[in-house]
């Protein structure tokens, strides 16, 4: 069990957006509080599977292939993906901005799918994977205003300051009977983000779709239009995955 810690403490540390060219050994040895030889004794193993690669040159060590071939055999095997896709391109090129498919994960999200507008020279860039905390953005809020109260009770208790938690409620069912949610610099400065709920057959929440945007001389028109695409998207694709009431969402 300790084995398994120990590789999972090092799998975060390299997959770090901000550590792109890798570790070496003593950096991974310090910040993981272990002793060079226990550590090069985790990286051999692990060189061996494939779950971290070794440069040449520099020495310095990065995360392996091997966690994107799962990664890529899992997502692949998601039934709603082909759907998601689809409607994530169409949505692209109606609105020219960067698009997402974010899912829960507890107390945080995970972005599982991106789709750049090649075209926009000036786009929002979060990295595929990235946790967000579930009381922050457009995406997380729209997916919390559509959870069971005890769902999302738990995410609001632990995240939200308590002289904030009634505002953070009446914010959560205003998104729920809106259709929508959104959020203005709250996680980057002057970004935008519009979200919108996806559900299933059996009409359970899966995530939610955004829209990513700099809001730089951002008109009524150009928010209102928006808006309008995100809402349609998520009852596209919650249609398609056979949810029955799309048509109130």
């Amino acid at each position: 069990m300790q084995t398994i810690d120990r590789t999972m403490q090092i799998t975060r540390l390299l997959s770090s957006s901000e550590l792109k060219k890798g570790l070496s050994i003593s950096n991974l040895s310090k910040q993981c509080n272990l002793p060079l030889s226990t550590m090069h004794r985790l990286l051999k193993a692990m060189k061996k599977h494939g779950l971290v690669i070794q440069n040449s040159d520099t020495k310095l060590y990065a995360l392996g292939t091997t966690w994107l071939e799962y990664g890529l055999q899992l997502y692949d095997n998601l039934d709603y993906v082909e759907v998601i896709r689809t409607e994530l391109e169409r949505l692209m090129q109606e609105v020219e901005e960067t698009v997402y498919f974010s899912k829960p994960n507890g107390l945080d999200s995970l972005i599982v799918e991106r789709i750049d507008c090649q075209s926009n020279p000036i786009r929002i860039y979060d990295q595929l994977g990235i946790r967000i905390p579930m009381h922050i953005g457009a995406a997380n809020k729209v997916m919390l205003a559509n959870m069971s109260t005890q769902q999302a009770g738990l995410v609001v208790n632990t995240l939200v300051e308590e002289n904030g938690k009634e505002e953070f409620w009446n914010t959560l069912n205003r998104i729920k009977k809106q259709g929508f949610g959104e959020s203005h610099g709250e996680k980057t400065p002057n970004t935008s983000a519009l979200g919108a709920p996806v559900f299933n057959h059996l009409d359970e929440l899966i995530g939610a779709v955004s829209i990513g945007f700099i809001n730089f001389n951002l008109t009524d028109e150009r928010l209102h239009r928006l808006i309008e695409q995100i809402i349609k998207t998520g009852m596209r694709i919650s249609s398609k995955l056979g949810y029955k009431n799309s048509a109130s969402l």
